[in-house]
């Protein structure tokens, strides 16, 4: 909790744009504390945590790092590894299509006519990919249902996967490699604040699901040897 507090501490106090003597003042705290908070020397009491969400207009779970949804309203990080439960499952797919939606929406926002088609491209084969895996485990699948023979749609998949990243990493950057044309690309900000007043309603999904996956990868990147993390 330490380093996910103080990071957000310290930053909600500069997108304010206020100092830390100000801040302190206004949180009934001396500025030596405060420094001390936003510096993840000291761990604050609850009183501490409540009224600094309610100065900077965040929930408490926002501030602890458990969520990246500002008002606290999404899917509690960690409860993707929950037994699945209609709520639940409801939750998910309504995070990923608003996710999926906010993407799609921000790469057409950016004046870029490649974006949006590599976005697409990439999405496309992420979902046939998946929807392979779940198709080959069902009752009397048949494969000739698909032009790829089963035996080669994984890799060539993968294949198309790592060249789509490419395309798509070049289309948002404006620059010409790869079969990508160079033009002007203007993204739209997409930190959380400005996702939050864009998306109003999607952009807690789209936090939400980027604090899960990282999450998730932060523990597979610990659970690894360390050599095998230097790679």
């Amino acid at each position: 909790m330490a380093s996910d507090f103080s990071r957000t501490l310290a930053l909600l106090r500069r997108e304010k744009k206020i100092s830390q003597r100000t801040a302190a003042g206004d949180l009934e705290v001396s500025q030596a504390l405060l420094s001390h908070y936003e510096n993840g020397l000291r761990e604050p009491g609850l009183g501490f945590v409540v009224r600094a969400a309610d100065y900077y207009g965040v929930s408490c779970d926002y501030l602890l790092g458990r969520s990246m949804a500002r008002d606290g309203s999404a899917v509690p990080v960690g409860r993707m590894a929950e037994p699945a439960r209609p709520a639940l499952e409801s939750a998910e797919k309504k995070m990923v299509t608003e996710a999926v939606a906010l993407l799609l929406d921000a790469a057409g926002r950016s004046g870029s006519r490649q974006l949006p088609q590599e976005l697409a491209g990439y999405l496309s084969v992420s979902i046939y990919k998946a929807f392979r895996y779940l198709y080959r485990a069902a009752p009397e699948s048949v494969d000739a249902m698909f032009r790829t023979k089963g035996e080669h749609f994984e890799a060539l998949c993968d294949a198309q996967l790592k060249l789509s990243e490419l395309r798509l990493r070049m289309a948002a950057a404006g620059e010409g490699q790869f079969g990508i044309e160079a033009e002007p690309v203007t993204l739209p900000h997409l930190s959380p604040a400005e996702l939050t007043a864009q998306y109003p309603d999607e952009a807690s999904s789209l936090l939400t699901l980027l604090q899960t996956v990282s999450d998730a990868l932060t523990a597979l990147g610990d659970a690894l040897p360390a050599g095998d993390r230097r790679r």
